[in-house]
C-alpha cells in the first residue's frame, strides 16, 4: 500500500493542522441553531463556537450548557465542526462545564476553548481536568484544545502555552487585551488600523503568530467590530494573513464568514501542478523526481502537500486521483 503524505513527510514532527479559516462565535440557541443552518448550506467550510462564557445568563449556566450539549449531539450538527468555549479559570463554573461536556458531547465536540488565562500554569491544569474527564468517560480521542491569548499574563507566557499538549488553536483576543492596559493603549486600537499599526498589539500578534507556529499550532485573528461592512472584514483578515500570519480569524456576524474566507484562501493556481507533483511523489516512494524539468524533493512535498490540504478545506476542485489516494477516508 503506497505510503501517505502524512506518514512519509512529517515524521516524528508536530504538523500545524489544516482547519477552516472561519471560526464562527454565537451564543443563544437561536443563533447557533442558525450558524449550523449556514454551515450545512456552505457544506462545512467553517467551525462554529457555541460561547457558554459570555453567551451563559449568570445563574443559568448549567442550563445553557444543557442548551448547546443538545445542539452538539442534535441532527442539525451535521459535519461535527462545532466547539464549546468554557468559563475561563477564575469562574468557579469551568470545572462544572467540563463535567457536563465532556461525557455528554465529547465524542462529537469539535474542540474546547479556553478564555482568559493569566499564566500558562491556569491553563496546564484546566487541560489536565479535560484529560482526567476524557479518561473517565471513556473517551479515547484528544480534544483539541483552543487557548484566548487575552491577557498581559498570558502573553508573557505564550511560548509555554502553545507547548502544551492537545493545543491545537490560539487565538488573540484583541479587546481585553487592549482594555486590560488600563488607558496606556487606546480604544482605536480596538478597530483597523490601530489593531495593527500599534506597536504594542502589532507586538503581541507577532508573538501569539510566532509561539503558535513554532510549536505546530494554528494562530487565530480577533474579530472585526463593524459587523455589517464586509470589506473591512476582508481587509482585517487580508492583513492578518498576509502582515502577521495569520491563519484563521474569529467572525461574530453571519456575513463576516465569507469575507474571510474569501481572504485566507490560498492562491490555488499551482494547485494542478502539486498534485501531479505528489502523485508522482507517491509512486517513487517519496524518492526525488523530475517534474516538468525541475527537481522536486521532500521539501517540496511538504509545500505541495500543505496547499493540497487548504485546497480540500476550502472545497476547492481537486483532481480525483489525489482525492481516492490522500482523502477518500476522509
Amino acid at each position: 500500500m503506497p505510503k501517505h503524505p502524512n506518514d512519509i513527510l512529517f515524521s516524528g514532527e508536530k504538523t500545524i493542522p489544516v482547519i477552516p479559516a472561519c471560526e464562527h462565535f454565537a451564543g443563544s440557541e437561536k443563533m447557533i441553531g442558525k450558524a449550523l443552518e449556514i454551515q450545512n448550506k456552505m457544506e462545512g467550510r467553517f467551525d462554529i463556537t457555541a460561547d457558554c462564557e459570555d453567551g451563559a445568563k449568570t445563574g443559568h449556566e448549567k442550563e445553557h450548557m444543557a442548551m448547546v450539549i443538545r445542539l452538539l449531539n442534535g441532527e442539525l450538527n451535521q459535519h461535527n465542526m462545532m466547539g464549546v468555549r468554557i468559563h475561563d479559570y477564575q469562574n468557579p463554573h469551568w470545572r462544572p462545564d467540563v463535567d457536563a461536556l465532556v461525557p455528554a458531547g465529547g465524542e462529537r465536540v469539535a474542540y474546547i476553548t479556553i478564555p482568559k488565562p493569566t499564566e500558562h500554569e491556569q491553563v496546564a491544569e484546566m487541560i489536565a481536568y479535560i484529560q482526567a474527564a476524557c479518561k473517565k468517560a471513556g473517551i479515547k480521542r484528544e480534544i483539541p484544545i483552543h487557548v484566548l491569548i487575552e491577557t498581559q499574563g498570558a502573553l508573557r507566557d505564550v511560548w509555554k502555552i502553545a507547548a502544551l499538549p492537545w493545543l491545537q488553536v490560539l487565538d488573540f483576543g484583541l479587546m481585553d487585551f487592549v482594555s486590560g492596559h488600563q488607558g496606556a493603549v487606546p480604544d482605536s486600537a480596538m478597530r483597523s488600523p490601530g489593531q495593527f499599526d500599534h506597536k504594542l498589539i502589532a507586538r503581541a500578534k507577532t508573538e501569539t503568530v510566532a509561539a503558535a507556529l513554532a510549536n505546530g499550532v494554528v494562530p487565530a485573528h480577533n474579530v472585526t467590530l463593524d459587523l455589517k461592512n464586509r470589506y473591512q472584514t476582508y481587509d482585517d483578515a487580508r492583513r492578518a494573513n498576509m502582515e502577521f500570519g495569520f491563519q484563521r480569524m474569529w467572525s461574530i456576524y453571519p456575513t463576516q464568514i465569507e469575507s474571510i474566507l474569501d481572504a485566507m484562501q490560498p492562491d490555488f493556481s499551482k494547485l494542478t501542478v502539486a498534485t501531479e507533483i505528489l502523485l508522482k511523489a507517491q509512486d517513487a516512494n517519496w524518492g526525488p523526481i523530475q517534474h516538468e524539468g525541475e527537481l522536486h524533493d521532500r521539501a517540496t512535498y511538504r509545500s505541495c502537500w500543505h496547499l493540497l490540504q487548504e485546497a480540500h478545506v476550502f472545497g476547492a476542485k481537486i483532481d480525483e486521483r489525489a482525492v481516492t489516494r490522500f482523502f477518500a477516508e476522509a
